[in-house]
């Protein structure tokens, strides 16, 4: 096992290199999960081609765990299973932008500041009150 690559499931191997769907689930406790494996299909190749780990802040989330943590309510990105957090710094975030933007994402924000430094990816057509694609910053 490389450094920075997670178990995988029987399932997961003939799929994913660095991602387990179980990485993705809603974090409120309720371990929901309809991300869609074309979207972790899409940050697998990412992974490939930065050359670095890419951990996984936060992937789909139910309605209710997303209106709690996020502004965009019970219908932001993350509960359409098309949306992760990364954590990635500062030294590794042009990278993961330029990589991102060359695969497709169609929404990219950061945030780059204090120590909860992140990325977040989607490859969405449309968002409300976001249209795509579009970058923006926390």
């Amino acid at each position: 096992m490389q450094i920075g690559q997670t178990f995988r499931s029987n399932a997961d191997m003939s799929r994913w290199k660095y991602f387990t769907r179980d990485e993705f689930a809603c974090k409120d406790g309720c371990t929901a999960n309809l991300i869609e494996d074309s979207f972790i299909d899409k940050l697998d190749e990412l992974r490939d081609r930065a050359g670095f780990a890419l951990a996984i802040n936060s992937g789909y989330r139910c309605p209710q765990h997303n209106k709690n943590v996020s502004s965009t309510g019970e219908n932001g990105p993350h509960t359409t299973g098309r949306a992760a957090d990364l954590r990635v710094d500062r030294k590794r975030a042009f990278k993961v932008m330029h990589i991102a933007c060359d695969l497709g994402f169609t929404g990219i924000g950061f945030n780059q500041k204090g120590s909860d430094r992140f990325i977040h990816l989607d490859d969405l057509d449309n968002a409300p009150g976001q249209p795509r694609p579009t970058i923006w910053s926390y």
